[in-house]
């Protein structure tokens, strides 16, 4: 008999399209995956300006991959409102809403699933109070969470002490709903969701680089204390990626 397999190489081989059996969107299961998580409608919801308002620096696009680099040492300038608005819209921003079914999105996705919520640390952001917010994708507009005074330190301490966590002007943890995507496609889904956490990593750092900023993207973090921090309970919704982002 060969060795056991470790818990990476049996999630692998699980997930081979000869192990899956019928997913719920074969199954015909209803209703769909909402396209959006609810939130409790007491909570405040800011306007964010529109994204065809925003003057961005032209960047060449074989400039911005060959410039693309992580960056973990910020200026103290602050990140302009339009300048989140613009980052949030080109990592998750909805172009369209294809028959309340699915979203068309400025990043790739299996089967436009589409399966996150962002959730952002204001550090310095002009224009925003310091503190926890949602983006509503489907709205372009930004739900207030926490503003505790503590919040960032947790988050640093969330982030295994990284101390650039505190000192860039905005956080992003991007919050996978796996039902979103494995009603389509069964547990292969898991695959999928870490792959499309590249795309919207790699959408930030390529937009970033328009509005003078620099970034670094965070696989090192709690997953239990993060996903505490963020009320989340692990299954139905989990902290998947961070990144930060800031002046340079």
């Amino acid at each position: 008999m060969g060795a056991a397999m470790g818990i990476g190489e049996e999630f692998i081989t699980q997930t081979k399209y000869h192990n899956l059996g019928p997913s719920d969107q074969m199954r015909g299961v209803r209703p769909l995956p909402a396209l959006e998580a609810g939130h409790d409608p007491g909570l405040a919801v800011l306007e964010l300006p529109g994204p065809g308002t925003i003057e961005v620096k032209a960047v060449d696009v074989r400039s911005a991959i060959e410039q693309r680099k992580s960056v973990r040492r910020y200026t103290e300038a602050p990140l302009m409102l339009e300048e989140l608005s613009y980052l949030l819209w080109c990592t998750q921003g909805v172009r369209q809403v294809v028959h309340a079914a699915a979203t068309m999105r400025n990043v790739p996705s299996a089967g436009a699933r589409h399966a996150f919520e962002t959730y952002i640390l204001a550090n310095n952001v002009k224009g925003l109070s310091p503190g926890m917010y949602r983006y509503l994708a489907l709205d372009h507009r930004l739900l207030q969470l926490d503003a505790a005074p503590d919040v960032s330190d947790l988050v640093v301490a969330a982030c295994l002490g990284q101390e650039f966590v505190r000192s860039c002007a905005v956080v992003f943890i991007w919050v996978a709903v796996p039902y979103r995507m494995t009603w389509r496609y069964g547990e292969r889904g898991y695959r999928y969701l870490y792959l499309d956490a590249g795309h919207v990593a790699q959408n930030l750092y390529l937009s970033a680089a328009s509005v003078g900023c620099g970034v670094c993207a965070i696989a090192a973090f709690s997953d239990d204390s993060m996903n505490q921090l963020l009320g989340l309970d692990g299954e139905t919704q989990f902290a998947i990626y961070v990144a930060t982002a800031g002046k340079l």
